[in-house]
């Protein structure tokens, strides 16, 4: 049988094809004319960030420790290269005076920060603790700089889970720390590996929901073509991670645990018919103790859906109380206009709509309502 580890290293070659650069940023589309007015002082909880000190981290010290080579190009912007990657990183991850901007634009008021491709998982275990560490100790100050803009949301050198739990419980006594962030798997291992439920059991005995975002999508050869590694591999990645939490036992075993899933869940959602019939069929799944559909509602979902009906099914699908709002800023694929969006769901009563916009995820990452 094929594995997701088998798929991965075989796409290794395609991935060297390309590269993640973002440029993708310069194409943000910020929303036209005024800042829309919102009821409620918005929270994104799905915005990326590269503190100037984790890439001036990565600069000096990745090359031996994971990454094969840095450099700087023609435009000064810095690019490492990791097996089967290479990122550039852009001025607009990083710069937080042009962020604020785009905020009040946007009438976003505070971001929930997460970093997002390459993560730490490619570097030795200790360097990865030490990049963890760094972005961590990041946003704890920008939080302190900020505390009504930006909260963070910890990364975890998942690649070595010993590591991992240690950083959490350190992490978690920071100023601003509100969640934790994880890959959709670990270097090819899905979620329901069980070397990572001490991680799981630290976050949930600190009440620290799990955000999840892709990376290194599955299938790269043969989604090489037309950007499909983002537009069919995200959201698939999703689904993958949600499945793999669900039918592994995960959700079971810490019932406590919030998990959110990015890109409107991806295909996750839509899965959820299959997914309980299978469980009457397959014996590989015949130990879940309830049907599928009955953990819907244990996750939470970002409203990147980019079409209005979809978004408004999942939120009949899942119930309102469990929508965040969310653009994954800076990105070209991120939603450019998140209040009008959420403001478009007029089949919703005001109030729910506030929900989306704050609410949920103020009681979610324990902030004031």
């Amino acid at each position: 049988m094929i594995t997701r580890r088998d798929m991965l290293a075989g796409s290794a070659a395609a991935l060297l094809a390309g590269s993640f650069d973002a440029r993708a940023q310069t194409r943000f589309q910020e929303p036209k004319g005024p800042p829309p007015v919102a009821r409620v002082k918005v929270i994104d909880v799905h915005a990326h960030w590269y503190p100037p000190e984790w890439l001036e981290l990565v600069e000096k010290e990745a090359v031996g420790k994971g990454a094969t080579k840095t450099e700087r190009n023609a435009r000064g912007f810095l690019a490492v290269t990791i097996p089967g990657l290479t990122v550039t990183f852009q001025p607009r991850y990083t710069d937080i005076p042009s962020r604020l901007n785009a905020m009040d634009a946007m009438g976003v008021a505070m971001h929930a920060l997460s970093l997002t491709q390459p993560m730490v998982y490619w570097a030795e275990p200790a360097f990865g603790l030490k990049l963890s560490q760094a972005y961590n100790d990041a946003c704890a100050a920008l939080h302190q700089k900020y505390p009504e803009r930006f909260v963070g949301l910890a990364m975890l050198p998942m690649q070595a889970p010993e590591l991992a739990a240690q950083e959490v419980e350190r992490a978690a006594k920071l100023p601003g720390i509100r969640g934790v962030y994880m890959s959709t798997h670990v270097l090819g291992k899905n979620l329901d590996e069980k070397e990572f439920w001490p991680v799981y059991a630290k976050c949930e005995a600190l009440g620290l929901p799990i955000f999840l975002h892709p990376t290194n999508t599955l299938g790269e050869t043969r989604l090489r073509s037309y950007y499909l590694r983002n537009f069919i591999g995200n959201p698939t990645e999703s689904a993958i991670a949600a499945g793999s939490l669900m039918f592994g036992g995960v959700l079971d075993a810490y019932p406590k645990l919030d998990v959110v899933l990015p890109h409107s869940g991806g295909t996750f959602p839509s899965l959820i018919g299959r997914f309980d019939h299978g469980a009457t069929v397959r014996p590989e799944v015949k130990d879940l103790k309830n049907p599928p559909s009955h953990y819907l509602r244990r996750f939470h979902y970002d409203t990147i859906a980019h079409s209005h009906d979809i978004l408004l099914n999942l939120v009949r699908q899942v119930g309102v109380d469990r929508i965040l709002c969310g653009t994954d800023y800076p990105a070209d694929m991120a939603l450019g206009d998140p209040v009008r969006t959420v403001e478009a769901l007029t089949e919703l009563p005001a109030a729910e709509r506030d929900m989306i916009l704050r609410g949920n995820a103020a009681k979610l990452l324990k902030l004031p309502a």
